[in-house]
């Protein structure tokens, strides 16, 4: 068992919430201080560290419970606002995707494709207070022999609402580029042909897994701003894959770790779930999601004091070795590199196209520094820890 020299608990920290002397900096603040002070020092100041992200994350959804109607009914069909939502759950519960596409959307058959409206807007529209028209449709029991209901719901007239998504915070992702002759459309954004731009998506530095690199602090039960509320990392996401290989600080330099995220979708906002439409790929919804890093000791502060030119990421040709499933480098790139808007690539410049907004994800990691230092968001220790190994 490793030895440090500063520790502290869980059961501290949140008492030092609630007196109104905790020491709370974000995931971009942390990295001059550790500079100045060193690890032990920074320790002994700082007792948390907050992160930020806000990116189109496409395995997100919602559980809904719709209520029952007179006579009763067992949905086995269900539709809201015209996208089908899963309906074999229970007789009034279903999940609506994110990635679902409206039933009249022409999909890519009017290339490319536009995908007006799906899941992640219905979504949207929800917690934005607006109606959403539901219809179910069922086969009939006696006990529920209702075959259809129509009607206009609201989030506020809704007896359950649950955002619940599978993979969301994706440790690390590829730089997207496309060396074919032509346009491309992608989940990572439209690619120019022979290498026009270079896409990407991470908060960098104020991501959320970058900060805790081998989950020392995340796993089940940890409380995290998600959707303008406060939700729970449920588990590890889907996806998730700790066995990479990672820099000496324990950055992951492939996609990694992922976190299954919820929360109560009826005290989220607008602001922080935003239906996404990709063109010629699909529906999206863009989530914002921060995760606060207790400071236990001197090792996990090291980690929080990560820097953009310290990450590095993949360049993966979309045009061909991603489609055709194949693990290909096609050069390293630091995320300061990306995030100073040109990147070098087999001698050119190359534009770089962030998908994950860093204004978005800095106001996260204020937001979440605000409600624990006004004693808004108490620390909770997760019951057992992500998977590491």
């Amino acid at each position: 068992m490793k030895r440090y020299k500063v520790q502290k608990t869980y059961q501290e920290i949140n008492q030092k919430i609630k007196d109104g002397k905790v020491v709370v900096v974000t995931a971009e603040e942390i990295i001059d201080i550790l500079k100045e002070n060193g690890p032990v020092e920074t320790a002994r100041q700082v007792d948390v560290v907050t992160t930020g992200t806000f990116a189109p994350m496409c395995s997100s959804g919602a559980f809904i419970n719709f209520g029952h109607s007179v006579p009763t009914i067992k949905a086995s069909k269900v539709w809201l606002n015209n996208v089908p939502a899963y309906a074999g759950i229970a007789a009034v519960d279903c999940y609506i995707g994110a990635t679902e596409p409206s039933e009249e959307d022409p999909l890519n058959k009017v290339y490319p494709g536009e995908f007006k409206y799906g899941g992640g807007h219905v979504i949207q529209d929800l917690v934005a207070g607006k109606k959403v028209h539901l219809k179910a449709t069922a086969y009939g029991t006696d006990c529920y022999p209702n075959r259809r209901i129509e009607k206009d719901v609201t989030l506020k007239t809704l007896p359950q609402a649950t955002l619940c998504n599978p993979r969301n915070a994706y440790q690390n992702y590829n730089c997207a580029i496309n060396l074919s002759k032509k346009t491309i459309y992608t989940y990572m954004g439209t690619l120019r042909p022979n290498a026009g731009n270079a896409n990407y998506c991470s908060a960098g530095q104020l991501s959320p897994l970058f900060n805790d690199p081998y989950y020392m602090t995340i796993g089940l039960g940890t409380k995290i701003f998600l959707g303008g509320g406060q939700g729970f990392v449920a588990w590890h996401g889907t996806q998730h894959n700790p066995r990479v290989k990672r820099t000496k600080k324990g950055v992951p330099l492939t996609p990694a770790g992922t976190l299954c995220v919820m929360g109560d979708l009826k005290k989220m906002s607008p602001k922080w779930l935003v239906g996404v439409s990709i063109q010629g790929y699909g529906c999206s919804l863009a989530v914002g999601l921060g995760v606060p890093i207790p400071i236990l000791n001197e090792e996990i502060v090291k980690f929080t004091g990560i820097s953009d030119d310290e990450i590095f990421t993949q360049i993966v040709d979309y045009s061909h070795d991603y489609p055709r499933g194949i693990s290909k480098s096609r050069g390293r790139v630091s995320y300061a590199e990306l995030k100073s808007g040109t990147i070098q690539f087999n001698g050119q410049d190359v534009p770089t196209v962030p998908l994950s907004s860093a204004v978005r994800a800095r106001q996260i990691a204020e937001t979440l520094k605000k409600w624990i230092q006004k004693g808004k968001f108490i620390l909770t220790e997760p019951q057992e820890l992500l998977p590491s190994v």
